[in-house]
């Protein structure tokens, strides 16, 4: 996501902290160089010039110039404008009322169904109560999509009946919604290859008799300018609330997204970033700009962390921490706990580096080295679950005969055993490091 930007930007702004002094000529040059990163980037030509705008007034003041970091100090005033551009005042989808009613337009192919699918899967996760809805009556495919959708996500849904229009199908759901008690309705709609009489009418039609405050477009980042122009059209036609971009993962230029809410007012409230029901992230500007940078997004990283954590086994490794015991099944554990997170690969825009550091690792791992790490965890796996309850419990006891059993065991080598117990090893020197730290701080309080 946005690494063609990102590594332009990275460019620029590493030739400005090392400069030391700046003037007002190197920094308008500098900024030039931004505004054309941000162009081959496919932002609106519009949207960059104004933002170039803001920023050069912003750094040819004297508290940036004659700062002793005047390379940074730009590198803030471009982030600070970065959040504005994409929405600073951003606000997450409206789920009040009993239900809260979504729903969802755009155009075949943007991903609506699926992120219909996600939405459920990530409003379930948070304890609601989900019903979907699927309202495009047009295509029979979208409505089994959307029933192998819901079924994964451990939701209800409503499917149209024969000869039943849109709005009394809408009708019918929210009356269905009522009675069960649903927290929130998320309706499926149809689209069209482009927006057209028909389908403005039926959207119109439906909206009036389910009334919902939120209407969220899901718009193909993918295809660039266009999807800012189709977002204009839905909003002056349908009045939109937000918009959820899909397909970042696979726009190395980003253009749309920091595009989209400067030309249409519109909110960005979620962006999809992959095929599976956990591939859909809440919008955050900030945390958006921060990886545009390269500063990562440390914030989201722990958070997914948590969402991938069992709290109890969180709780009793802590515990175990404190009283200086760490032993293999702890290792095992945190090995597992690691893999629900995901993909490395899907981890590295949230972690703080350069662009040349990320193209680099992206590199690796697109030259095997993901396949690499897979096979390192899952022998790491093998290993250690190819071992006695009382091995686990104390690794000090495994050896040279023990060794060969347990490779034997794990299909393995002696060698990849030994290499385990030493990675083990340092990771015990650093949880007693850890232990002890914390004794300290509790004698200090």
């Amino acid at each position: 996501m946005f690494d063609s930007l990102s590594n332009a930007l990275g460019g620029i702004f590493d030739r400005l902290r090392g400069a030391g002094k700046l003037n007002e000529s190197n920094v308008r040059d500098a900024l030039r160089e931004v505004r054309m990163a941000l162009l081959e980037a496919d932002v609106n030509f519009q949207v960059a010039r104004d933002f170039i705008e803001r920023v050069t007034q912003k750094c040819l003041g004297e508290e940036v110039l004659g700062s002793i970091t005047p390379g940074q100090q730009i590198v803030k005033r471009v982030h600070d404008e970065l959040i504005v551009l994409l929405g600073s005042n951003a606000q997450p989808p409206d789920l009040n009322g009993t239900p809260a009613v979504v729903m969802l337009v755009g155009l075949h192919g943007s991903g609506k169904t699926t992120s219909a699918g996600k939405l459920a899967a990530h409003w379930k996760s948070q304890g609601r109560n989900v019903l979907l809805v699927a309202a495009d009556i047009r295509r029979p495919a979208a409505v089994e999509q959307l029933t192998v959708l819901a079924r994964q996500a451990g939701v209800e849904i409503i499917t149209p009946q024969a000869g039943e229009s849109v709005p009394a199908l809408g009708a019918r759901a929210l009356k269905a919604a009522w009675d069960a008690t649903r927290d929130i309705v998320i309706f499926d709609t149809g689209g069209r290859f482009q927006i057209d009489a028909d389908l403005v009418a039926e959207l119109k039609d439906l909206q009036a008799a389910i009334k919902a405050r939120n209407v969220l477009l899901v718009v193909d980042a993918a295809i660039g300018q266009e999807s800012v122009h189709v977002a204009e059209v839905f909003h002056k036609e349908v009045g939109l609330t937000g918009l959820i971009l899909t397909k970042l993962d696979g726009d190395a230029r980003g253009g749309a997204a920091l595009s989209i809410h400067a030309v249409t007012g519109c909110p960005i409230v979620f962006t999809g970033t992959g095929e599976h029901q956990g591939d859909l992230e809440p919008f955050h500007p900030e945390r958006m700009a921060s990886r545009i940078l390269g500063m990562g997004d440390v914030i989201s990283l722990v958070e997914k962390a948590q969402l991938a954590a069992d709290p109890e086994a969180i709780s009793n490794f802590e515990k175990r921490l404190k009283s200086n015991r760490f032993d293999l099944q702890d290792f095992l554990e945190q090995i597992q706990q690691m893999k629900k997170m995901g993909p490395m690969e899907n981890l590295l825009d949230l972690l703080p580096m350069g662009g040349r550091e990320r193209n680099q690792m992206r590199s690796h791992m697109a030259s095997g080295g993901a396949d690499q790490m897979k096979g390192f965890v899952k022998r790491n796996e093998a290993i250690i679950r190819s071992m006695t309850p009382g091995e686990r419990r104390n690794p000090d006891i495994i050896k040279a005969s023990r060794r060969q059993r347990i490779a034997r065991g794990s299909g393995t080598t002696v060698t990849d055993v030994n290499d385990l117990l030493r990675q083990f090893d340092q990771a015990r020197k650093m949880a007693r490091q850890f232990g002890r730290m914390q004794k300290r701080l509790q004698w200090m309080r």
